[in-house]
């Protein structure tokens, strides 16, 4: 099964990387209201309570799940979407599925 590591070091560049080639779908990373710009870290952009740390999902994880937990380690919103990045994926599916 397909698993991802987060780590706030991380470039958003490689995130989004690392979550195409894990699940098939697409990753969007914001940073406020904007996209999040690919050179930065994961560390630069999140909000200033967020605890930051690492995360590690799976890809039965919820879309939901998956962009809450995010949320809640790093402070940044993201957002699934199809592979080709026309859509967003369903919040009730998992992150497997997305990318199908």
């Amino acid at each position: 099964m397909a698993e991802l590591s987060i780590s706030g070091k991380m470039k958003v560049k490689t995130l989004k990387a690392n979550f195409k080639e894990a699940f098939g779908s697409t990753l969007r990373v914001y940073n406020g209201k904007k996209f999040a710009d690919d050179d930065a870290t994961l560390a630069s952009i999140r909000k200033e309570d967020a605890k930051g740390g690492e995360l590690s999902v799976k890809g039965n994880i919820l879309v939901e799940n998956f962009e809450k937990k995010v949320l809640e380690t790093f402070g940044i919103t993201v957002q699934v979407a199809s592979a080709d990045d026309s859509k967003l994926s369903e919040n009730s599916i998992t992150l497997s599925a997305s990318g199908k």
